[in-house]
């Protein structure tokens, strides 16, 4: 009970005040040009027909959390889903959709099906070419090996792996450079067993690097100190082929604490970066990271979800003289109309709540759009209980506009974690969203006037065969190079793997090329657009059709 009564703190008179102080000084969003009727898509929610009927619950030790997880774990393309359910088990979804038609999933027993599950991430942690998944709990953590056939057992003692026992909300995975077994970091949230106010009550963060000589996991190093964290991203902000770790924390627990950004180099302890070098004191409420190369760059881009306080992250300083940048970053959110601050239809004028987030092409046009799962955390009266998610679409200005109200996706349930991906593999991006203490939603993608499309898979040799850390990159003539890197981690409590998605607008050819993570790029190969291809190491790419 020490827990529950002090979350009510949360909205005691000072904390209000601070609210409300953020909220008018947050500009209104950004001015944007209509989006054209003809690029606006349609969304088609099918959450009864599709057999999609978890749902997230539990008291204060869930009110964060909530992770969807999209990956194939039967071969055939199609991926299935994951779903945390809080208090009550996790939730396995075989997808039995058919090419273009309408989501159809199967709940079935996969051995996943474990309770106090608040997040779910793909990783093939042995790679032997089987997903596995690993499962964040309120106690402890568990790796589950892939068996093949959408079938999973504990790999916990075979793998070295300590599950601890804490409130676990987030994770990031690597491959560091010369290692034959995964690096995976880990968040934890605030201390159950003590007071949440005033200070001090985020428990450690974890970082699990390979055993010396063992394929398996070292004993937990920990990173302090830790800001409890609701997401966590390794990523190669800087192109030098060391990712870092990026950490997005949630302000309301600690004290002179700030988002942060690990050095996590091979042999090495892991440093923090400094103002010294750059890196910027951020403080928001953390809750979810995107990451896109918005501005052709070269760099990845990063949208922060908090409440009330989005930001929209780009390099400060790109060198042209070759040196290095430095991890200073711009705010551009308002510039670019994505500050989604607040709700955007309906009375409630409170500051919104944003969770997962994820930069896809929902239109095939060929500018990355934004989505963003929003809901209140429980209750709390100084922000939005009538929350819509956003769909903001990216514009040929580079400018964001709002339309989920009109594609069909502007609920208003109190989502959390979310996956965006082409479950009946039709060149379409779906959506589900999960949603904390009412049933789970999921949106078929039925755009009748939607662009081009390629998808792609990458595979190279163990370790690491789904090449996390690489690079797609996707030129078609006449328009600047889209690029993506290949992550696991940000968002808010799941990931995804498998497909990755490029819309091409009018284009019906391009070509494609991989930096593999060990700074390798491959040739330039052409592709056709709707078709689905396995871009191996060292091969042309090589055509998949689904059935």
């Amino acid at each position: 009970m020490r827990a529950v009564s002090s979350f009510a703190l949360a909205a005691t008179l000072p904390f209000a005040a601070l609210v409300a102080a953020l909220a008018a000084e947050t500009p209104a969003a950004a001015p944007a040009t209509p989006v054209p009727a003809t690029e606006i898509p349609k969304f088609v929610e099918e959450t009864a027909s599709a057999g999609i009927d978890s749902v997230y619950k539990g008291e204060w030790e869930y009110m964060v959390g909530g992770g969807a997880a999209s990956f194939d774990c039967n071969d055939d393309g199609y991926p299935e889903l994951l779903l945390a359910g809080g208090e009550q088990p996790a939730r396995f979804y075989r997808n039995a959709s058919k090419r273009g038609g309408a989501l159809k999933f199967v709940a079935e027993q996969s051995g996943l099906e474990l309770d106090k599950v608040t997040g779910a991430y793909p990783l093939d942690v042995d790679s032997d070419g089987i997903m596995d998944i690993v499962l964040l709990r309120v106690g402890e953590n568990v790796a589950m090996r892939g068996l093949g056939g959408c079938r999973f057992a504990r790999a916990n003692e075979a793998w070295g792996l300590t599950g601890g026992d804490s409130w676990w909300t987030s994770l990031a995975a690597t491959w560091e450079k010369g290692a034959d077994w995964p690096t995976v970091a880990v968040g934890s949230y605030i201390d159950r067993t003590e007071e949440i106010s005033p200070w001090g009550s985020c428990t450690d963060n974890w970082l699990l690097r390979p055993a010396a000589g063992a394929l398996k996991f070292a004993a937990p190093l920990a990173l302090k100190p830790s800001f409890c964290p609701l997401s966590m991203l390794f990523t190669d902000w800087n192109r030098s082929g060391t990712p870092s770790l990026r950490v997005s924390n949630d302000r309301e627990y600690y004290e002179g604490g700030q988002e942060q950004m690990w050095k996590v180099e091979p042999g090495k302890a892991p440093l923090l970066y400094t103002a010294e070098e750059g890196w910027k004191y951020l403080r928001i409420w953390g809750m979810g990271i995107a990451s896109y190369d918005l501005n052709f760059d070269g760099y990845p881009d990063y949208f922060l979800t908090s409440m009330a306080d989005n930001k929209l992250q780009t390099l400060a300083a790109v060198p042209t003289d070759g040196r290095p940048p430095k991890p200073s970053y711009a705010d551009v959110a308002y510039p670019r109309g994505v500050t989604a601050h607040r709700p955007y239809k309906g009375d409630d004028l409170r500051p919104s709540t944003a969770w997962h987030t994820q930069f896809e092409d929902v239109n095939n046009d060929g500018l990355v759009d934004l989505f963003i799962a929003k809901g209140n955390v429980w209750d709390m009266p100084d922000f939005a209980m009538k929350d819509p998610n956003n769909l903001l679409l990216q514009l040929p200005d580079g400018k964001f506009a709002e339309a989920a109200d009109k594609a069909g996706v502007a609920s208003v349930e109190q989502a959390r974690g979310a996956a965006l991906a082409d479950f009946n593999l039709d060149g379409l991006i779906d959506m589900v969203v999960v949603n904390r203490n009412s049933p789970a939603q999921i949106w078929r993608n039925a755009s009748a006037n939607a662009g081009h499309w390629i998808e792609v898979k990458l595979d190279q040799p163990a370790p690491n065969r789904d090449a996390v850390g690489s690079w797609i990159e996707i030129r078609c003539e006449g328009r600047p190079v889209m690029r993506r890197e290949i992550t696991v981690g940000g968002g808010h409590a799941g990931g995804r793997t498998g497909w990755w998605h490029f819309g091409l607008g009018d284009i019906a050819s391009a070509e494609a090329r991989v930096t593999w993570p060990d700074g390798t790029a491959s040739a330039w190969q052409p592709v056709e657009a709707g078709r689905f291809y396995i871009l191996k190491r060292d091969a042309a790419p090589a055509p998949f059709d689904p059935a």
